[in-house]
């Protein structure tokens, strides 16, 4: 008998993904934790390992689909298990060549999926009601069909979500539905919580050939959030350079120890442990701001983003207690993190919690840019390629190595005078490093 295979959880506020990536075939026996599927979300990609033992006896997801959590991704036969790996025992003691078992990337599945119970003898899920009063006066109206993300980004351009037409299925309620609604309330008040519409783009094909692609799931929601973060926060980014001529002598020095360990003890690392110490001696750096409750939320954590660059575009894993750590635990860290990273291995938890946010372009060359704060942070530290000039040092001109540094900051909570404080000790903490050891 067929059973449909619910996809599973795909982690915290992820309600959906699309599929890229079609794992077994019908026909294939699947073992428990088997992956079956990829599933790219607006976080990472994903393997969804199987809650079930059996053959797959039906696909019913195509790549490019939307998988929803609950939804029915394929039907199985448990029953049909025992005859095929039979018949598979037999047709190998025949000579035949069994079927391949795909075993060895299940480590890659993220530990929250691993404990999927089964779905046997579980019938599909029925499709989500629209958010409207049920027909009996004395029942409560149906929760509102949209993803967690899609409430929170109506929360944070000021919408009510119970308010937006939904064009989806059943009603369901997208990101692209919140933000046409909130079109077409500012073409009758202007523009909604201050976030100014998106101006219609001309038709391009009047001056030649053009070429359109769908935005991944990644970049969409990429754009969203970094655009967001732009109009609705008040950037203010200050540079300046640090002579880092000792720090990059004591870098190559104990360069050798990160490898060993299995990292590397790049600039990033190093301005992690800085950082981390920084945001102790200035907290209002390790805060959010709570502007519906008109609060500030000061952590007493330190979890630092890391931005890497990626072929499906930039993400922004997470090293978590960094002040903890020493620089070898995080060149090594860093290392892996950034290896799983590029090779979309990264869970949607990697890349929650930040409390601050560095992004190094300095393997791009450059001296300088306005990096994006990462909301809800409300700084951002950004380091551009390190060069040799020439530095007016007791009394003559020497070469040293100055790194630029440039920190954009959340003007509704950080002021200039604060900003440029903080921006004065990164400088001496990497013109010192003796200066990190009197940090408790």
């Amino acid at each position: 008998m067929a059973t449909p295979f619910n996809l599973p959880a795909l982690g915290e506020n992820v309600d959906a993904g699309t599929v890229v990536g079609i794992l077994v075939e019908v026909g294939d026996i699947v073992e428990v934790d088997q992956p079956v599927l990829e599933i790219e979300t607006d976080k990472a990609n994903l393997e969804v390992p199987s809650g079930f033992s059996g053959v797959v006896t039906e696909i019913l997801m195509e790549n490019g689909a939307t998988a929803e959590v609950g939804a029915p991704v394929l039907m199985y036969d448990a029953a049909a298990d025992a005859s095929a790996a039979a018949a598979e025992e037999e047709g190998s003691a025949a000579g035949e060549e069994p079927v391949a078992e795909i075993m060895e990337t299940t480590s890659a599945a993220p530990a929250d999926q691993a404990a999927v119970p089964t779905t046997e003898s579980v019938p599909p899920p029925p499709p989500a009601k629209p958010a409207v009063p049920a027909a009996s006066g004395g029942q409560a109206a149906q929760p509102v069909p949209a993803a967690p993300s899609v409430r929170r980004f109506a929360r944070e351009i000021g919408l009510d979500i119970s308010q937006v037409p939904g064009t989806g299925p059943a009603g369901r309620i997208s990101t692209e539905d919140v933000k046409s609604h909130s079109r077409q309330l500012s073409a009758g008040r202007g523009t909604a919580a201050g976030v100014a519409p998106s101006a219609p783009l001309p038709d391009f094909t009047k001056w030649g050939p053009v070429e359109t692609e769908p935005m991944s799931n990644l970049r969409r929601a990429a754009a969203e959030h970094l655009g967001t973060a732009w109009t609705n926060i008040p950037h203010v980014t200050y540079g300046d350079k640090a002579d880092v001529t000792d720090m990059e002598g004591l870098r190559k020095q104990f360069g050798p120890a990160a490898e060993a360990a299995g990292g590397k003890l790049t600039m990033t690392a190093i301005a992690l442990k800085i950082v981390a110490a920084a945001l102790k001696r200035f907290p209002q750096f390790n805060a959010s701001v709570d502007m519906s409750r008109h609060e500030i939320v000061y952590k007493k954590y330190y979890h630092v983003g890391v931005a890497v660059d990626t072929d499906r575009g930039l993400v922004v894993p997470v090293i978590r207690d960094v002040d903890r750590k020493n620089m070898i635990e995080l060149s090594t860290e860093l290392s892996e993190i950034a290896a799983r990273a590029r090779d979309m291995k990264l869970s949607p938890d990697d890349m929650q919690g930040n409390t601050f946010t560095i992004s190094n372009l300095g393997g791009f060359g450059g001296t300088f840019f306005a990096p994006i704060i990462n909301a809800p942070d409300v700084a951002i530290l950004g380091l551009a390629r390190s060069r040799m000039e020439q530095v007016y040092v007791d009394g003559t001109f020497q070469p040293r190595l100055m790194l630029p540094l440039m920190i954009s900051y959340d003007h509704r909570l950080i002021d200039g005078a604060d900003g440029a404080r903080f921006m004065q000790w990164l400088v001496q903490a990497f013109e010192e490093p003796f200066l990190l050891s009197l940090e408790g």
